[in-house]
């Protein structure tokens, strides 16, 4: 269980992390990792270091044990599925070999679905766009075969034969049960991730602006990735505009859209203010007109609407009875 609202189950094979922008500043699977590998669990050890204020992540990146690695293999019951709440699956120290085996997993459960969340969207697209078939059917049936007999494990998912010779894949690709997103905060860092997510392959692709810490437009997105000329994206469309010469932006092509957003403020200790109208507002009205499922995940531990701060009875702003109808927007994909 879990008291992540827009999910069923949370999964962790890979631990560990490394703080990259401001949304992780207050995060709380640090605290949560210091406070396991205080008590002995083995593969949390090293994850976390203590800085002057409390425990911040090392860098470090761990493996859980098998037993965890197939959770979800003993899960009978469909279920939406959060990887990787406790790191990032994307991280630069995590190798592709143990990707791959976090993917096998998710195909051998098609019952199930599995929310995959980023700030390394880059290294997402990399690795979905290269072509890993082939090595996570090879784990997928290394994974099977360990399987005790009677749970779900190698026939539940569909193979083909694999361009390479004598080698199999999965049947779909992206896998149709595995939904991808990025984590953003303010407008830089959408603009910085959002892009890559829609050029990544995937079933789904959702963005979590949580914790918010400042507006966000997700139909003027500006893509400045190196290797693209700039141009505007409305992501909610699926839309993307350019200059020609000196004249007004023009549309130049499609992208991929979203499919699904999660706001919500910022809780815990230290909670930074979140604006009410301007910020989780805006994000909710956008995704209406545009039809795009949104989901509010909480308002924040701090509350701010027309420069006061609102007090409210529950500590993060998570009682949809304390909110403005709506706000009491709790849509899927």
């Amino acid at each position: 269980m879990t008291g992540i609202e827009w999910t069923d189950a949370i999964w962790n094979p890979i631990v560990g992390c490394s703080v990259v922008s401001a949304g992780c500043t207050n995060c709380y699977a640090m605290r949560m990792a210091h406070r396991l590998e205080a008590i002995g669990v083995a593969h949390y050890a090293g994850t976390t270091q203590q800085s002057k204020a409390e425990p911040v992540w090392s860098g470090a990146v761990r493996q859980a044990p098998e037993r965890t690695l197939t959770a979800p293999l003993r899960l009978r019951r469909p279920k939406r599925v959060f990887v990787n709440s406790m790191g990032d699956l994307f991280h630069t120290a995590i190798p592709d070999a143990w990707i791959d085996d976090v993917f096998a997993v998710m195909a051998l459960a098609p019952h199930h679905t599995f929310q995959v969340l980023t700030k390394r969207p880059e290294r997402m697209r990399k690795y979905m766009s290269e072509g890993p078939q082939v090595r996570i059917a090879d784990a997928a049936l290394s994974v099977g075969r360990n399987l005790p007999d009677g749970h779900i494990g190698w026939q539940s998912h569909r193979w083909k034969p694999s361009p390479i010779k004598g080698c199999i894949q999965p049947a779909e690709w992206p896998l149709p049960n595995v939904w991808l997103g990025t984590s953003v905060e303010d407008q830089a860092t959408a603009d910085e991730r959002i892009p890559y997510l829609l050029d990544t392959p995937a079933a789904i692709r959702f963005v979590s602006a949580e914790p918010l810490l400042g507006p966000v437009d997700l139909d003027c997105i500006w893509d400045k990735a190196p290797d693209r000329d700039t141009s505007k994206i409305d992501a909610l469309a699926g839309e993307r505009y350019q200059h020609r010469g000196l004249g007004p932006m023009i549309r130049s092509g499609f992208t991929a859209s979203l499919d699904w957003v999660i706001v919500g403020g910022e809780s815990g200790p230290g909670a930074r203010p979140c604006d009410l109208r301007w910020w989780i507002r805006q994000i909710v009205n956008h995704c209406g007109q545009a039809g795009v499922p949104v989901f509010v995940k909480q308002l924040g531990g701090h509350v701010v609407e027309d420069g006061k701060r609102l007090t409210l009875k529950s500590r993060k702003g998570a009682d949809l009875s304390e909110w403005p109808e709506d706000l009491r927007v709790r849509q899927w994909p």
